[in-house]
């Protein structure tokens, strides 16, 4: 070509034209979104054929599980003494004579055994203002007590860490009125000894 389109020079300029890394870079960014949703898919379908791997309050999420208490098996009984294994002391601290007297003679019919019975020392007497406290060595604080309080539900329970022998004190407080009645206390007593139900999973 002559002219002013004369080409001149041991250069030619490029016929094809320019890349477009713009295009490129949002095809590379696609591909990778796809694949990691593709990922994540079949990781989800995994774990719902394989039950999944995760914590077990994860995992009832993820399955719906629920627990249920099983009428079937059970957990083992708690062992506690029986109420004629019992000893108890009554000690009275109110200014109501005779009463820790009726109370003795009302826990010996229900088949505890009854200790001493008379008014409370100096350190109670006239000092509690609840229905009544029930003082024991530590180390019967999960067994006679309880068996105990099945007669006052709303008694303080207390330890003494220096007391000896497995007596339990029942020192009756201002507050005091009576006793549970025998079928009440006969209901707790079972309910403190009857062994819990399992727990099982529904739905997993």
């Amino acid at each position: 070509m002559g002219g002013k389109y004369r080409i001149t020079g041991d250069k030619f300029p490029r016929m094809r034209p320019r890349r477009r890394r713009g295009r490129l870079a949002v095809v590379v960014v696609g591909c990778g979104a796809l694949l990691g949703v593709a990922g994540w898919g079949t990781l989800q379908l995994i774990d719902v054929f394989t039950g999944g791997g995760g914590t077990a309050s994860a995992a009832g999420s993820r399955t719906g599980c629920t627990t249920k208490a099983g009428p079937g098996a059970s957990a083992a009984p708690v062992v506690l003494p029986k109420p004629a294994q019992v000893t108890v002391n009554v000690f009275n601290a109110t200014t109501r004579s005779g009463l820790a007297k009726t109370t003795a003679d009302e826990l010996k019919k229900r088949g505890f055994r009854i200790g001493q019975v008379g008014n409370a020392d100096k350190v109670y007497d006239k000092k509690v203002t609840g229905t009544g406290v029930l003082l024991g060595p530590a180390a019967s604080l999960n067994t006679s007590p309880p068996v105990l309080a099945t007669q006052l539900a709303t008694a303080e329970r207390r330890t003494d860490a220096a007391r000896k022998g497995a007596a339990v004190d029942l020192i009756i407080g201002n507050g005091f009125k009576t006793l549970a009645t025998a079928p009440e206390a006969t209901k707790a007593l079972t309910a403190l000894t009857a062994p819990k139900p399992a727990v099982t999973k529904k739905g997993c």
